[in-house]
């Protein structure tokens, strides 16, 4: 893994990580309006992750950012949940250990801010993506939480911390 950095999101890394989300989307045949895809903070993470009680990494692999991942306190969700955003990794670096070490970081940085449980909201075609939200014990719930304004999404899941 040293030929990975994982590190916290830097003003500079806006446009690269945007690009990143936009061109995972697009992959899957995901890139729609009521999604991360049109939402404006994708193009201003630093900002957006300056918010209290929210976090967010890059995976920079030889100075280029591959993917990212952190959590925010979402507006409307039950207190004491965060929500699991803006996850996304390049197909290049997919099956390394990085989605589960960006996990990890998200469910340390949560436990550590007081939350007890984590919500996301998801596609059934990254359904390699929801596995691995399984395999961390994520559960589907049958209605979306909170406010993220991502009315696209039809996947939602829960772990409790």
């Amino acid at each position: 893994m040293t030929e990975f950095i994982i590190r916290p999101i830097e003003q500079k890394d806006n446009k690269d990580i945007a690009a990143v989300i936009r061109k995972v989307m697009e992959e899957f045949n995901v890139a729609m309006t009521g999604s991360v895809y049109t939402d404006p903070t994708t193009d201003d993470l630093f900002n957006l992750f300056k918010t209290p009680l929210s976090f967010y990494w890059v995976v920079e692999s030889a100075g280029k950012i591959v993917g990212g991942g952190g959590i925010y306190p979402t507006e409307g969700l039950p207190h004491g949940y965060c929500e699991l955003v803006k996850y996304y990794l390049l197909p290049q670096v997919r099956g390394k250990g990085l989605g589960k070490l960006l996990v990890e970081k998200c469910f340390d940085a949560a436990k550590q801010n007081g939350f007890n449980a984590i919500y996301l909201e998801s596609f059934p075609e990254l359904e390699t993506a929801i596995g691995l939200y399984r395999k961390f014990g994520f559960e589907n719930i049958n209605t979306p939480l909170g406010h993220s304004g991502h009315y696209a999404c039809n996947v939602w899941m829960v772990k409790r911390l």
